[in-house]
């Protein structure tokens, strides 16, 4: 087997989010370079959803004989497939993770004032309190860049890096890897998708001349940024999250005892915050007059440009960037309740992965329903499947000789069309 070799990266970035815009900031990069010697470099990216940092989301090490035994490493989907020969890079975007946060998150009277009473009192805020920032924090925009910043990097690297990349995105990442690739096919070798996030009728510029502009305000200007209306969703830069509102989200989307391994969520969680030190001093006490619990920080984010007007734009010759240039892979579980909503939700707050499927005009467009799966099947026993998969589709664009159609699989590998 190929040694990998581990390399942590921060690069250095002018910031283009508003609450710090100009400053100089750090993109946290972790590369585990499968690449045997005598073969070139074949890069993945792989990008973190809303909440959960890249080392949680993609490089999950359980302790030495937890749950069902076997290898430490089995949920790193990152490690698998170095270990299969690639090159693999996995990123925090800032607010998030090992990447700087800006000062503004530091605030606890900063984070989502919905969420301060149950999460944030009495540790740090004797009671809750207005944000001093009343605005979100990133954006579309800014989240676009700090993505091109890392591509550029990777390509950077060495000659035979300085090609298009393969993408994966989890849940929330598809806001920004989906008009990403859309916008710089030239940058992208194929695209997965695991839960992604899809509005079908999401907030765009409604601009077929410039469709990933910034949405247009009442006045039919283009938005100014940072936003604060409606406050309710975008008058804070920070949300924050405990460990039992973690584990109380995973746990509805539980079908059946074996769908995940027993004290997942507390590794996960612990995961999770390990790498924020602000985030470990807030909270009530695990047990009485101990220490804090610790709490999830991450950014909230203005994001726009990725619907169903979006999603089948084409190139300049006229083909369909995803599934055409771009071909790409989907894969939900058939029990998320994140990635799939009620359609009679607001139109901004209802997501589909079908829709999604049905959104991508290229051919080369794969999409798996796994039967004993939620939001969270990268932290759970079908991540074995997942990883299975992502290989076969980086390896040959094919998954199980498939290259097209969508389908639901059981447990036991069955597949049955969907359409």
């Amino acid at each position: 087997m190929t040694k990998i070799n581990i390399t942590d990266r921060s690069i250095t970035y002018q910031s283009t989010i508003p609450a710090n815009a100009g400053a100089e900031v750090t993109l946290f990069v972790r590369e585990y370079d499968g690449t045997p010697p005598t073969q070139d470099h074949r890069p993945v990216l792989m990008l973190h959803g809303r909440s959960a940092p890249a080392a949680a989301a993609y490089d999950l090490v359980l302790p030495h004989g937890f749950g069902d035994g076997g290898a430490e490493d089995r949920y790193s989907w990152a490690q698998y497939l170095a270990k299969a020969g690639y090159d693999v890079f996995i990123m925090d975007l800032q607010g998030n993770g090992e990447s700087t946060r800006p000062d503004v998150m530091n605030d606890p009277c900063n984070a989502n004032p919905a969420q301060q009473l149950p999460v944030l009192v009495p540790n740090p805020l004797p009671q809750a309190c207005a944000p001093l920032y009343p605005h979100q924090l990133g954006n579309s925009e800014s989240e676009w860049a700090e993505l091109d910043a890392v591509v550029r990097m990777i390509r950077g690297l060495s000659p035979d890096r300085d090609k298009p990349i393969e993408f994966i995105g989890w849940s929330a990442a598809a806001f920004v890897m989906g008009p990403y690739t859309i916008q710089h096919p030239e940058n992208v070798a194929r695209l997965i998708l695991l839960a992604p996030i899809f509005p079908p009728r999401g907030r765009w510029s409604t601009q077929p001349g410039d469709p990933f502009g910034r949405p247009l305000d009442p006045q039919g200007l283009p938005v100014a940024l940072p936003v604060s209306q409606p406050a309710v969703l975008f008058g804070f830069p920070l949300n924050v999250n405990s460990k039992s509102g973690f584990a109380n989200s995973w746990d509805i989307e539980q079908g059946s005892p074996g769908q995940r391994e027993p004290g997942m969520d507390d590794q996960v969680w612990e995961t999770m915050i390990a790498t924020d030190e602000t985030g470990l001093k807030w909270g009530p006490p695990a047990v009485p007059y101990g220490p804090p619990a610790g709490v999830l920080r991450f950014r909230n984010t203005y994001w726009w440009g990725w619907n169903d007007q979006t999603a089948p734009l084409a190139d300049a010759t006229g083909t369909p960037v995803l599934g055409g240039r771009v071909p790409v892979l989907i894969v939900y579980g058939a029990l998320d309740k994140q990635a799939n909503n009620a359609a009679t939700l607001p139109p901004v707050a209802h997501f589909s992965v079908p829709d999604l499927y049905d959104a991508i005009a290229g051919p080369q467009k794969l999409m798996f329903c796994y039967t004993n799966a939620g939001h969270m099947m990268a932290w759970e026993r079908p991540a074995t499947f997942l990883h299975h998969m992502s290989r076969q589709w980086l390896d040959d664009g094919k998954v199980e000789g498939l290259t097209t159609g969508s389908y639901l699989r059981d447990a036991d590998g069955e597949l049955t069309p969907l359409q």
